[in-house]
């Protein structure tokens, strides 16, 4: 080990962040990761970096799970200027255009109703989207404009919350691979005045939300990693949206070896968080057709038990 170098820790669990503006998703884990001496880390889902907001970073065996989180419907608020579209679909591009806004309220929420529910997406060419092996976003920095497939995505909730001197407001619950950007843009278009994101906070992933988050600031008054560490949440308990399955000792034993085996529920094939007893958690399984449980991503504690 070099001199400059620091020994790490081992640290399992999650950190809900209140990500800054600003910083990048991985800046934010970095800087979380150095603030814990933690070795291992990662995070479920990116913002960009005007967003602010929850960005749960999980860490050690916790990383195994980050998909779980990633694949969550998500919850926004955010502030779309009329009048201006921009080549990043929000503040920090370049603006592309500029139009009069001579929209009313109504002409808004009958506009906004054509994206509730399933609808194809176009990603911005801003965007970590690989094409050819390239991110969308390195090719757009050097001038270049490739065909984005659509995706299709759900827009579970849009909610209008105000609208004043060209600044609309509004809440989104949408699934995962929603750009908030490209429904500014969209929306901007149908409106025939253009649209670009000012402001964007994510309120909540799948069934965590932004009230328990901490920000930088918090982990930074504190005067060590062992203090820092102690505001990590158990990974199984940001993953409550996921049914639960409780095992015997005997069954959970057959399980760490790799085994399908049987359990009492009542639950059709899916994903489930899986318990030695009531609360010793062991990780995440599948439901297979004829109804035994069979370990899927096991974390290495339970594993060795």
């Amino acid at each position: 080990m070099k001199p400059h170098q620091r020994k790490c820790d081992t640290v399992d669990g999650v950190l809900l962040l209140d990500k800054p503006v600003g910083f990048t998703s991985n800046q934010a884990l970095q800087t979380s990761k150095r603030l814990l001496n933690a070795c291992k880390g990662g995070h479920s889902g990116s913002l960009d970096p005007i967003a602010t907001g929850l960005l749960p970073l999980f860490f050690g065996e916790a990383t195994k799970l980050t998909q779980f989180l990633l694949d969550a419907d998500k919850c926004y608020w955010t502030v779309f200027r009329l009048g201006t579209s921009t080549t990043t679909y929000d503040s920090e591009g370049e603006t592309t255009a500029t139009r009069p806004v001579n929209v009313a309220r109504r002409d808004i929420e009958r506009a906004l109703l054509r994206f509730q529910g399933e609808i194809e997406q176009v990603p911005p060419m801003y965007s970590a989207i690989k094409h050819d092996g390239r991110a969308l976003y390195e090719l757009a920095r050097a001038g270049v404009e490739v065909e984005r497939a659509p995706r299709r995505v759900t827009l579970h909730a849009i909610k209008l919350l105000g609208f004043e001197n060209e600044l609309l407001t509004l809440e989104i619950t949408c699934s995962k691979g929603t750009y908030v950007r490209s429904l500014a843009h969209d929306l901007g278009e149908i409106l025939g005045c253009g649209a670009h994101v000012v402001q964007l906070r994510r309120l909540a992933s799948g069934g965590v939300d932004i009230e328990k988050a901490v920000t930088l600031g918090q982990l930074q008054a504190l005067e060590t990693p062992a203090e820092r560490v102690r505001l990590l949440q158990p990974v199984d308990s940001v993953l409550q949206t996921m049914p639960d399955i409780h095992l015997t000792s005997l069954a959970a034993h057959y399980l760490k070896q790799g085994q399908p085996v049987t359990a009492r529920h009542e639950l059709a094939p899916c994903w489930v968080r899986l318990y030695e007893g009531e609360t010793r958690f062991l990780g995440m399984g599948q439901v297979l057709d004829d109804g035994r449980v069979a370990p899927r991503r096991l974390l290495a504690m339970a594993e060795k038990a």
